[in-house]
């Protein structure tokens, strides 16, 4: 004979939940999520269940005066079908509350910008991708070659070899004092010349 299936065990309760005391002596940007977990904590202890899905309308409801502002008291309808606990705010069918996905968009860069503006098309990533992969193995090869110097001409080599050996003529220099010296013993004979004229005028008279 084929086994029964066993029924499904059934348990349907409402409660009207506090949440003051959860919330009460957090700081206040953590006062709804104390809150929700006050309400997940209250099933797990009187529906004796591990597992518990809150409905879209009760998170909405809590969340509705936002992360500071919780409500104290929930009222909440629970289901639980094989140790699976499903709530949801009284009134309303459960409809399980569905994480929204954040869609990250790059900030256009000035490229981007001008490419559109013009009307470039950008080749694929794939296609940059090859091309950045074949620069990166021509730059291995050439890294693994020993680079030889390039050999200069036997011409430049004589040259460099005669340079050293050519040496400029130094100039000397006359030192400048000498002349300063000469410049100042001129001027005091110029003044005997001058006493010497006045007293031959002085005579002839």
């Amino acid at each position: 004979m084929a086994k029964k299936k066993e029924p499904k065990i059934k348990l349907e309760r409402s409660y009207n939940v506090p949440l003051r005391k959860s919330f009460r002596h957090s700081a206040k940007h953590k006062k709804t999520p104390k809150a929700v977990r006050a309400v997940r904590e209250f099933l797990k202890k009187h529906m004796k269940a591990e597992k518990i899905r809150l409905g879209m309308h009760l998170n909405e409801h809590l969340w509705k005066h936002g992360i500071k502002n919780p409500p104290h008291h929930v009222k909440v309808h629970a289901l639980k079908e094989d140790d699976v606990v499903k709530a949801e705010l009284e009134g309303f069918e459960f409809k399980e509350a569905v994480k929204a996905e954040k869609k990250k968009k790059e900030a256009p860069t000035m490229k981007d910008k001008l490419a559109a503006k013009l009307g470039i098309k950008e080749a694929p990533k794939e296609e940059k991708k090859e091309e950045v992969k074949k620069e990166e193995t021509t730059e291995a090869k050439k890294a693994s070659k020993p680079v030889a110097e390039p050999q200069k001409p036997k011409e430049e080599k004589k040259e460099e070899e005669k340079k050293p050996e050519e040496k400029k003529p130094e100039v000397k220099k006359e030192p400048e004092k000498k002349e300063e010296k000469k410049i100042e013993e001129k001027k005091p004979e110029t003044k005997k010349e001058g006493k010497s004229s006045s007293v031959a005028k002085a005579t002839k008279k």
